[in-house]
């Protein structure tokens, strides 16, 4: 296995850019059109392709036919507002006094309490429900 290039880190962590989607890949070929990290740029951009090729991320139920096992804990609650602000677990589990465990084990209650599957539907989840409240415009 070839060695992972300094774009992406001695890791090769592709997700994070992923994440960043259309215009993180526009940036790319431009960096490869300036022969940036080529090998690592082409490595990034198959990740695009094979991200575009695959079949989408299931949607998330909507919301007539969730079926809740029982509400949020007040703690639970609070652990989501967290995680919906953008915090790290790691953030979570210092600012509530918790065990990363404690918040990761909370995390899974949460996805499973709200029929989702990461933190982004669980924070969408959330303020359609009512849990937590409508995202504020920008000022």
């Amino acid at each position: 296995q070839r060695a992972r290039g300094a774009l992406a880190g001695p890791e090769g962590h592709v997700q994070i850019f992923l994440d960043e989607g259309p215009p993180m890949a526009h940036l790319l070929e431009k960096a490869l059109s300036r022969g940036l990290a080529v090998d690592d740029v082409h490595r990034l951009l198959a990740a695009f392709s094979e991200q575009a090729a695959a079949p989408p991320a299931p949607a998330i139920p909507p919301l007539d036919r969730v079926e809740f096992v029982e509400p949020l804990s007040e703690r639970e609650r609070e652990v989501l507002q967290l995680l919906a602000d953008g915090l790290t677990n790691q953030d979570v589990a210092d600012r509530l006094v918790l065990s990363l465990h404690t918040v990761k084990a909370h995390a899974r209650n949460i996805y499973a309490k709200l029929g989702v599957s990461n933190r982004t539907q669980a924070a969408a989840r959330g303020k359609a429900l009512g849990i937590l409240p409508p995202a504020r415009p920008p000022q």
